[in-house]
């Protein structure tokens, strides 16, 4: 790391951060309030934030504005989930007209066998079944697997979140300093109330290494269900697979016979309209969705192998009162099929590339350690001079930059993603002018940390 510059991103960090306290303090005094009846003064440990977080009172188009009537431009997008943009017209109609003829039923409505009809065929499944997050997604598809082999351990990323079920919550980027240190990541759970004995049936291994799988597998076969991975891996920023990565692992899951899931929570409908599976032409067994399939509603989904699934109709517990809801149904089936359309994805995939690029140009006239990933509606800046393959390089990238660039992009009109492993995400809602206005604030960024 260059110790000039992190020290001169200490700096603008702590005089940004001072300029957002003092632009913000209705979120201050909200903070307050919630702290009173929410922990964290939040509704996810995700929302926190230092000192406290940007409370957001509406969003329209690529806009969002917070409780202090500031207006900002968000690639935040809600983690991901509104790739649609905010109260898309489109969306707004499909809730409406769903509020107006019932919320729940707890009985499937053809509103809801037609979302999974359309899921199915953008996602190359043979059946699906829903879920209302993504670590219902995960839990039931880990379920699923382990039904169908018969066995009981998974393998995981290193450094990769699944959600906050049991059997995925180690190995985990958040809240690694309060298990003991990233050293006991593999084998201590990433939260206190999780038996410490559940690590036993689950092994970790490292992103962009076909090796090691292959003989984690060798040595494991017989009691692994399944392989669990974000086939672009996002807990990280973005590191997309290395050439060949991703056959490797269909190649030898099917040959030890173990369920090859695809974790595309985060991926699914916005690296493409299909999702990792066709932007990277492999796939998997079972897939979970969630985020941006439903349109900005809580809602998910996982699917595959009709062979697979059919276990749920023999003994394979899934279920939910809110599955398959109409409400979120009709907004997700909106969402991928009169906006997510083909000419969607041209804008994002054409928006994508001017934002990175832009960005890129800045990082380089400036020389910051830095590059840029650009994956159409998603894409991300990692502060390191040399490309992440895998978690423990994401462990070498310069925090201090990201620290400086939060504050001084919320300050001058850009709403960010709070934290240095998190994305970007567009909205089709967003225009020439929003990617601009984002580059011209991290360029005016990297002006201001270079010598």
């Amino acid at each position: 790391m260059n110790d000039d510059i992190s020290k001169r991103a200490a700096e603008i960090a702590a005089e940004e951060t001072k300029k957002l306290i003092d632009a913000t303090p209705e979120s201050g005094a909200l903070y307050e309030r919630a702290m009173r009846s929410l922990p964290l003064g939040v509704a996810s440990s995700f929302q926190a934030g230092d000192p406290y977080p940007i409370y957001i009172d509406h969003g329209a188009g690529s806009q969002v504005w917070d409780v202090d009537g500031q207006q900002r431009i968000d690639y935040h997008n809600g983690f991901g989930c509104m790739v649609v943009g905010h109260a898309h017209p489109k969306v707004v109609e499909a809730i409406e007209r769903a509020a107006r003829s019932g919320t729940h039923f707890a009985a499937t409505t053809e509103v809801t066998v037609a979302f999974a009809e359309e899921l199915c065929r953008r996602f190359g499944l043979e059946q699906v079944r829903f879920a209302n997050s993504g670590t219902e997604a995960t839990m039931d598809a880990i379920r699923v697997a382990r039904a169908a082999t018969g066995r009981d351990d998974i393998v995981k990323i290193e450094g990769s979140y699944h959600g906050h079920h049991d059997t995925v919550m180690f190995s985990v980027v958040p809240n690694a300093d309060s298990v003991g240190g990233l050293e006991h990541a593999p084998t201590l759970p990433m939260s206190r109330g999780i038996p410490a004995d559940v690590a036993r049936h689950t092994r970790v291994v490292p992103f962009n290494d076909a090796p090691a799988v292959d003989a984690m597998l060798a040595e494991h076969a017989d009691t692994t269900a399944c392989l669990i991975l974000e086939p672009v891996m996002m807990n990280i920023g973005l590191v997309e697979p290395d050439p060949g990565y991703l056959d490797a692992l269909r190649e030898v899951c099917t040959r030890r016979g173990v369920v090859l899931i695809f974790d595309e929570v985060k991926s699914g409908a916005t690296v493409a309209a299909g999702g990792a599976t066709e932007r990277y032409g492999v796939q998997p067994d079972l897939s979970c969705f969630a985020k941006a399939i439903c349109g900005g509603t809580p809602g998910a989904a996982f699917g595959g192998r009709a062979d697979l699934m059919d276990v749920i109709a023999h003994g394979a517990a899934q279920q939910g009162t809110f599955n398959g809801n109409p409400l979120i149904a009709a907004a997700g089936l909106a969402a991928l099929t009169e906006v997510m359309t083909p000419d969607a994805y041209v804008h994002l995939n054409r928006l994508g590339t001017r934002l990175a690029q832009g960005i890129q140009n800045a990082i380089d006239a400036y020389d910051i350690p830095a590059y840029t990933v650009d994956l159409g509606g998603k894409g991300a800046i990692s502060f390191s001079r040399t490309k992440l393959r895998n978690y423990r390089d994401f462990l070498g990238t310069d925090h201090a930059l990201y620290d400086a660039s939060y504050p001084w992009a919320v300050n001058r009109g850009i709403f960010m993603t709070p934290g240095n492993e998190e994305q970007w995400t567009i909205s089709v809602q967003h225009t020439d002018a929003d990617i601009d206005r984002y580059v011209d604030v991290f360029s005016e960024l990297c002006q201001t940390l270079s010598p």
